[in-house]
């Protein structure tokens, strides 16, 4: 397990915060690499904002960026999630049991709206 110190988790949840950045992070998980340009391009917003989110990313350790003569790649860096995902685990006891009460909630709903139909026919 890796161990993050308390300030590594409140940059990669801040990173992780915001819509745009999530969004980079899920265009990197589909693609091994992409140049700065690719990325921004589907974003409505100017590359000096891309830049400072791919700041924001790369600050969190999420990404790395590598240069090879004027076109500078990026790429996803998965690790620091685990920190996230072990975070966010030890707290995975307070919402199941209320998922689970809603899942068999939801089952016994479906099971009645089959029987009254059922009835209908």
């Amino acid at each position: 397990m890796v161990n993050y110190e308390p300030r590594d988790l409140d940059r990669l949840f801040t990173a992780l915060g915001d819509p745009t950045r999530r969004a980079i992070l899920a265009r990197l998980e589909q693609e091994d690499s992409l140049s700065i340009s690719a990325l921004a391009e589907p974003f409505a917003i100017k590359m000096p904002a891309v830049m400072k989110h791919l700041d924001v990313l790369g600050d969190a350790g999420l990404i790395t960026r590598t240069k090879s003569g004027r076109t500078v790649a990026v790429r996803l860096v998965p690790d620091p999630l685990r920190a996230a995902t072990d975070w966010l685990a030890r707290y995975e006891r307070f919402w199941t049991p209320k998922l689970d009460r809603l899942a068999a909630h939801a089952e016994a709903r479906e099971r009645e709206a089959r029987a009254t139909e059922g009835q209908g026919e």
